[in-house]
């Protein structure tokens, strides 16, 4: 790998890995992959891509063997809180990515009284996100102690390892099969994109910063849609006003007809089917909704 190449850390495999690369497609970035699967490298800009453990990238950026990582907020949080400081400094979270969304949560037995964050007072807690754990149980002054597991922790109560648990939930299957109840949100985590320590080279700085502008891009064209419609003369104000997000939007004479104008607006939040009931009710016609592919903010 060159120097002159940006250095991106990405997981191997899992939800986060399909989201990063669902991502760097929308970025108009191709990806190809060497044999063992574990190095890529990006045709349109000078990337190359590492595909690693998640746990590993917050450190992999940290210490400079890569330049760029998209991981879990979670699993760089609690590498910022357990880990000694970097030489160079720690790594730094560029921006949140809007995917890969979770919580990590206390859950204790059902048979447990209430859900109150106090119940945990004087418990044993396993987790695989001590730092984390630590610190939210500080900040509400539960004193609680904690068993490390690296994984399978909605077991730990019924092997007597810990009473309570604290891990990452997203549909609450897991823990309703062993009999647990989720009660507190400790974090809330998603995908972000975190850079090392120090400055990049020139031609690196020029790769980061066009991956940047795509990235944000795409982000912006998530939810914005494009509404086209025809309307009175006399209700655009109100119409505008209902527009969800809509920046000056541009107004059109229509042939033959002074009473009606064309709106065309981009919307950067959902637009409900209320919102079009409503843009319905104040004369709007042939409301036409449609997707944004790209975007330069």
């Amino acid at each position: 790998m060159s120097d002159s190449r940006l250095r991106l850390a990405l997981q191997k495999s899992g939800r986060l890995s399909e989201g990063a690369f669902d991502l760097l497609a929308k970025c108009g970035l191709t990806i190809s992959r060497a044999k063992d699967n574990l190095y890529g490298r990006a045709r349109e800009l000078p990337i190359d891509v590492l595909l690693v453990r998640d746990d590993d990238i917050p450190g992999l950026v940290d210490d400079g063997v890569c330049d760029l990582g998209i991981v879990g907020e979670n699993v760089f949080e609690e590498h910022r809180l357990s880990s000694a400081a970097a030489p160079n400094g720690p790594a730094s979270a560029v921006m949140k990515l809007g995917f890969a969304r979770c919580r990590l949560m206390l859950a204790a037995p059902k048979a447990w009284a209430g859900d109150d964050v106090a119940a945990y007072e004087g418990k044993r807690i396993a987790t695989s996100y001590p730092a984390l754990t630590k610190a939210f149980l500080d900040s509400v002054g539960v004193s609680a102690s904690i068993a490390e597991m690296s994984g399978s922790v909605e077991i730990a109560p019924k092997l007597r390892i810990a009473e309570a648990i604290c891990d990452i939930v997203s549909t609450g299957a897991t823990l309703e099969a062993h009999g647990l109840k989720p009660t507190q949100t400790v974090f809330t985590s998603e995908a972000i994109l975190v850079r090392r320590p120090g400055e990049f080279a020139p031609e690196q700085a020029a790769a980061f910063n066009s991956l940047m502008v795509r990235v944000n891009g795409v982000i912006a064209s998530r939810d914005a849609k494009y509404v086209m419609l025809n309307a009175p003369r006399s209700a655009v104000d109100a119409i505008i006003e209902l527009l969800p997000g809509a920046d000056s939007p541009t107004i059109l004479e229509l042939a033959g007809r002074p009473d009606v104008v064309a709106i065309h607006a981009v919307c950067g939040e959902q637009v409900f089917w209320s919102t079009l009931e409503k843009l319905k009710a104040l004369g709007a016609t042939a409301i036409l909704v449609a997707p944004i592919e790209k975007m330069m903010p």
